[in-house]
């Protein structure tokens, strides 16, 4: 199940949830926090949920299907995310991905300031695992990341402050050869690393990452093997990768189905 926004363009968001769940075969059901008017170049307008017509979507999935594990992506503000956490509570969703989308690719603010707290101290204190990348993990520590050691202090501390696993992603330091992630989990420290693709067609790749955590999740792994077979099969989808729009282009989520 996918909590998340709804991406015109195609590239991130639900769009990208759905097409990401659906090729590690698995069943996507969602609930969209907000629409949004956007292509590869930029965010033109947000139109948020109603807090309580995004419980209903849970609700009506929930009550009926159930769902193996959940994912969240863009949640926009407080009262959205205190209804989402909520509605998980409800319903004891214990498998939860909480990727803490803050700003888009192309630079567009998709989370209220004052909205941050009540997302670690509510939605990602009941997570199994929250995926910030380098900027939103600066926000939720509180700590500059600019080494492997700052990302594993980062991670660390938003455990500290939340209880949650921590996956501190490192596609931002892009002064590296290698894309390493930095995993919190059980008192323990994990890397993931593999060659660094220099490409701008990354649009959607921390919502692929967080669809595909989820669905491995959902499938059984461990929360250490669902973040290494997420992390391939995102490198796959970066590989594959090509133009859209005149901005970043999109992801090619289908190459699992294409190598069938």
């Amino acid at each position: 199940m996918t909590v998340a926004g709804s991406d015109s363009g195609g590239g991130a968001g639900i769009q990208a949830d759905i097409k990401t769940i659906t090729c590690l075969g698995a069943f996507a059901t969602s609930a969209i926090t907000a629409l949004t008017a956007q292509n590869s170049v930029a965010v033109n307008g947000i139109a948020p949920m109603e807090p309580s017509f995004v419980s209903m979507q849970m609700n009506s999935i929930l009550s009926d299907i159930g769902t193996d594990s959940a994912k969240t992506g863009m949640l926009y503000s407080s009262e959205i995310i205190e209804s989402v956490t909520s509605t998980f509570k409800q319903y004891s969703v214990n498998k939860i991905v909480v990727d803490p989308v803050m700003v888009s690719k192309t630079g567009s603010k998709l989370l209220n300031d004052d909205a941050i707290e009540i997302l670690m101290k509510g939605l990602v204190s009941i997570a199994c695992i929250v995926t910030p990348n380098v900027p939103e993990a600066e926000i939720m520590s509180g700590i500059r990341i600019d080494s492997v050691e700052s990302m594993e202090k980062s991670a660390i501390k938003i455990n500290q402050l939340t209880g949650s696993s921590v996956l501190v992603k490192g596609g931002h330091m892009s002064n590296t050869v290698h894309s390493m992630d930095t995993l919190y989990h059980n008192g323990k420290i994990r890397h993931y690393s593999l060659p660094r693709i220099n490409t701008k067609n990354t649009h959607g790749t921390g919502d692929t990452y967080s669809a595909a955590i989820a669905t491995f999740l959902a499938n059984g792994n461990s929360i250490e093997q669902a973040v290494e077979n997420g992390k391939e099969y995102l490198q796959r989808a970066i590989e594959g990768s090509f133009p859209m729009g005149n901005g970043y282009g999109s992801l090619r989520h289908f190459w699992k189905l294409e190598s069938v």
